[in-house]
């Protein structure tokens, strides 16, 4: 797997920060951010979706980042969806 940084949240100082990656191999978007805590991640897992069964599969994770990283997130969609990553 080679992971190429994009963007960690501009405000991060010492003890937090989200962070914004894209696996070159599967132009995937890796994404580090907050634990969503139980009471969202009950939210989330008790939603009804059309299409999608309710609850949160046991190899994937809720989590949080902050709106200030929606270009960071921009910057790697436009990443993930290039043909060749640099």
């Amino acid at each position: 797997m080679a992971l190429r940084f994009i963007g960690i949240d501009p405000s991060t100082g010492t003890g937090e920060s989200p962070t914004v990656w894209v696996d070159e191999e599967t132009r995937e978007l890796v994404i580090q951010g907050w634990k969503a805590g139980p009471e969202l991640e009950a939210m989330c897992a008790g939603t009804e979706i059309p299409g999608h069964a309710r609850g949160i599969p046991g190899n994937e994770a809720v989590v949080r980042v902050p709106a200030r990283m929606v270009p960071l997130l921009r910057k790697a969609c436009d990443a993930a969806e290039r043909t060749e990553l640099r």
